[in-house]
């Protein structure tokens, strides 16, 4: 054997379709193709050829300026003519100098501009051509993330750092979700460009430190309240002193004990700007040392300022205008006292937004009953081995994944699939880890244990879902990294005018606009409304098995126009059963000598006849002197008796008269089921016994989904390389109008792209396996799994149940939660918009009313609690299928 340099495949030399001698060795292609690269490049292949598996290795240098190399793993390729496509779509992307990939090393080898091409752009091309290259992701904490305009800093700086393919920040998760290429960045690069910005790092939650996360978010919950307690303790006389008039035992006090009261409440009101405001400060200060600013730094400067000036005010009123010597201590402890009641609020209630993953690592078994050594012992289940064989009694968890190797039983899997009926096991089936067996008992073998198991690989792909971000979320982002700027701007200038042109005392006026500006502006609301919701939303899908790949396929679910199905395994069972026997006298009797014959052959639909007529109880006897007759049928002889089993073709041949049965074989045929002939004969000649019917059979579920789909105003559309008869008739059964027959697998992308031709936005619903194609080009991809195939790479959807409600029930989650999302950006837009300027002071000209710093920070406290709570609305939603 030798091997083909360019793709790598190997290949008899005598079967090569050329060879050439290159520097003392003679190289053999297997194809034209091959040939003609190698020819173009020879040293590239010649050098290439002997690397390892697996590296990628990069020459950028950004000191030094030339095109950059890059080697860089791939995934998914099975045949040489990937390579070609890959290669087509690298060389597409601008900047992209040679593209050459090695099939046998599974890797692309690329040189590019890196002033016009960068390692993200490479990446989405080999995406986007259905592959994927081998990269890592990791979720990292984040400490202290409160603002949303510090999302954006944070994402620069991870993107900016070599290797790195993608950053999403999510504020309600305060964790930043990181794609990268582990042979260019390690870890410690990822931890040092969040700190280079001014924040520490800390490890995400995972399953084993849930627990100590809730701990940790619990008493930052009672601390944020604490110093809540102690501004508000120390608010009620400040606010009482404020305004004398209306306390009588103040009314009448002279002026200069008025000024000591004030300079008392100046002391108490220290503590409360410098503990219960202490994280305003903190993150202001950490924002300045970076050249930035955040709502921290709004806050800060606000309540700072107003102390500072009710400082000056007690101790030197001489130096101020006639009647603007007054103290706004009031403005310091309340405001501070309601922000940080706002932030304890949004705490709890972020909180509630994630109990999707806490109720998906609370069903995690905790311990597992296993032999060893010929002995029933409980160990926890983190010490589960592939292999072990594990007991499971009524009414207990499954604890990992696997397969039943004694015994029977009924299991709940509601928990994972979403299916409320429990599902019948026997020896062989597959359960999965965290289900619950109901009635027996059973022994199964560990197939997948740890993280591993379906549950893990569920709660994995949910937490980095819930870190992504939906397209209308750049319009958040975009608005909060110019916000605090402006409004800081805007305060200035709202100083300046009230300064200029206000009425007297024009310092008090200019001064209390001012600070009202800085204190009503609230970025957190608009940053908040897309993650917020999008955790709550991914996490409903979750709960009734469907897991959502991120927020963009969240977003594109709700636009669809049209849903192409495939028929097999998605419409129907994707098994061959047993639909119909008829037969000229006993119906018992010819399954049984039909299905006593299928035995001995390997064909699917022998499969269904024989597991058909086992099911009716049958015994089935072994056939002699079996023959397979390819593209005809089988014969043999059972008991003594002579049986043919096949198609029209093999009863012409035997000479049998199947006329009698052809107006039942064209109904039959018409309802898209495969029709067999049966003949038997005692002696010589055979004469039609009657026939049997085998289809894949309809889900039972098909048509109630497609109803659904139909319902929320999409075109369905059945896709399937089945004779136009056969799929016809099954459209029919589920009540589809358009049908795409007779498609070839390579053709079903083809179709989907004519659809987005037409102007639809089109989704796509397949196995993931001979459809994935066709699930890359649909804007949406959803793939049919099961309890332990989830991770289809192909999809933007994956349904853990085999049902097809699952693609409606998603629709209406995608809906729904976008509905929420246009709340939250609605509600937090107008909330600044009208705001701001209505705190610069805009309706005094006309209406004489100036709001009060106390009343803007009422305000932007409950204004982020609002956006929050509107999100945990979504909690409650419910399928309508």
């Amino acid at each position: 054997m030798v091997k083909d340099p360019v793709c790598g495949m190997e290949i008899e030399d005598k079967d090569a379709v050329a060879s050439h001698s290159y520097e003392g060795r003679t190289y053999y292609f297997c194809s034209r193709a091959c040939e003609e690269q190698f020819l173009e490049k020879p040293e590239f292949y010649v050098a290439k050829s002997a690397k390892p598996v697996g590296s990628l290795t990069t020459g950028y240098n950004p000191d030094l300026p030339g095109p950059v190399h890059a080697e860089m793993p791939i995934t998914g390729l099975t045949c040489p003519t990937c390579v070609v496509t890959i290669e087509k779509s690298l060389q597409a992307v601008p900047g992209v100098q040679q593209a050459m990939v090695n099939f046998a090393n599974q890797t692309a080898f690329v040189t590019y501009d890196p002033d016009v091409a960068n390692l993200e752009n490479l990446t989405g091309a080999i995406k986007d051509a259905g592959y994927w290259v081998g990269s890592a992701k990791t979720r990292l904490g984040i400490v202290d993330l409160h603002c949303a305009s510090c999302v954006t800093r944070i994402e620069e700086a991870l993107k900016g750092t070599h290797g790195v393919l993608d950053a999403s920040v999510n504020v309600g998760t305060q964790e930043a979700y990181i794609e990268y290429l582990p042979a260019v960045t390690k870890l410690a690069d990822l931890q040092a460009a969040i700190e280079s910005v001014g924040y520490q790092t800390r490890p995400a939650p995972s399953e084993e430190l849930a627990d100590k996360e809730a701990e940790a978010r619990e008493q930052e919950y009672r601390s944020l309240f604490n110093r809540f307690l102690f501004a508000a303790v120390i608010a009620v006389p400040v606010v009482a002193t404020a305004y004398p008039q209306f306390v009588p035992i103040l009314r009448d006090l002279p002026m200069g004990a008025l000024r000591l009261i004030w300079g008392v409440m100046g002391l108490l009101t220290l503590p409360v700007l410098l503990w219960s405001g202490s994280g305003f400060f903190r993150g202001a200060w950490a924002a300045f040392k970076h050249r930035a600013a955040d709502m921290n730094t709004l806050i800060a400067v606000g309540t700072a300022a107003a102390w500072l000036y009710s400082s000056m005010a007690v101790l030197a009123p001489g130096i101020f205008p006639k009647g603007t010597a007054e103290p706004f201590y009031d403005v310091v402890a309340v405001v501070i006292a309601l922000v940080v009641l706002g932030q304890a609020l949004e705490l709890r209630a972020k909180g509630r937004t994630s109990e999707a993953i806490k109720k998906l690592m609370g069903l995690q078994a905790k311990t597992a009953r296993v032999m060893r050594n010929g002995q029933e012992i409980d160990i926890p289940v983190e010490e589960v081995l592939v292999g072990d064989i594990v007991l499971v009694r009524p009414g207990e968890k499954v604890p990992v994944d696997g397969v039943i190797t004694e015994g029977s039983s009924a299991v709940d899997e509601s928990m994972v699939t979403g299916e409320s009926i429990p599902v019948e096991k026997g020896v062989g089936d597959e359960v999965i880890g965290a289900t619950i067996n109901k009635t027996g008992s059973f022994r199964f073998r560990a197939t997948k244990v740890g993280k591993d198991t379906a549950l893990a690989q569920i709660v994995k792909m949910v937490q980095e879902a819930q870190g992504s971000k939906a397209p209308i979320a750049r319009l958040a982002d975009q608005v909060s990294g110019y916000f605090v700027p402006t409004v800081m701007i805007l305060a200035v200038l709202t100083f300046v005018i009230w300064f200029d042109f206000g009425p007297q005392p024009a310092l008090i006026y200019a001064l209390v606009a001012s600070v009202t500006v800085l204190i009503i502006a609230c970025p957190c609301a608009l940053g908040l409304a897309t993650p917020m919701s999008l955790m709550v939303g991914i996490g409903k899908g979750a709960e009734n098995g469907i897991l959502i790949r991120g927020g963009e396929a969240l977003q594109a679910a709700q636009a669809l126009d049209a849903i192409v199905l495939d028929k097999t395994g998605t419409i129907t069972k994707g098994k061959p059963e047993l639909t119909d026997v008829i037969a000229r006298s006993d119906q018992g009797e010819l399954l049984r000598l039909a299905a006593s014959v299928e035995k001995a052959s390997e064909h699917p639909l022998a499969a269904a006849i024989v597991e058909g007529a086992k099911a009716q109880g049958l015994d089935l006897p072994d056939p002699q002197d079996f023959q397979a007759v390819p593209g005809y049928g089988v014969m043999a002889t059972v008991e003594g008796q002579r049986v043919l089993l096949g198609n029209r073709r093999l009863m012409a041949r035997e000479g049998v008269d199947i006329a009698p049965l052809l107006t039942q074989t064209e109904v039959l045929e018409a309802e898209g089921k495969t029709v067999m002939f049966v003949a038997t004969a005692d002696g010589d000649r055979p004469s039609a016994a009657g026939l049997i019917a085998v289809a894949d059979t309809v889900k039972e579920d098909s048509a109630k989904a497609i109803a659904a789909l139909k319902r929320l105003g999409l075109e369905v559309v059945m896709i399937t390389g089945d004779n136009r008869r056969t799929a016809e008739a099954i459209a029919r059964q589920v009540g589809v109008e358009r049908v795409l027959a007779e498609v070839l697998p390579e053709d079903k992308a083809q179709n989907v792209r004519l659809l987005q031709v037409e102007g639809k936005k089109v989704g796509m619903v397949g196995d993931g396996i001979n459809d994935a194609p066709a699930l890359a080009q649909a804007d949406v991809g959803f793939a049919i799994g099961t309890g332990t195939d989830i991770a289809i790479e192909a999809s933007d959807i994956t349904l853990i149940r085999g049902s097809l409600l699952g693609v409606a029930t998603a629709i209406e989650v995608s809906k729904a939660t976008m509905s929420n999302i246009k709340q939250n950006l609605f509600g937090a837009l107008i909330y600044n918009i009208l705001g701001v300027p209505v705190a610069a002071g805009v309706l005094y000209p006309f209406f004489g009313v100036l709001l009060s710093p106390i009343i803007a920070g009422a305000a932007m406290a409950f204004s982020s609690v609002t956006v929050v709570t509107n999100a945990n609305r979504l909690r409650g939603f419910k399928p309508a299928v």
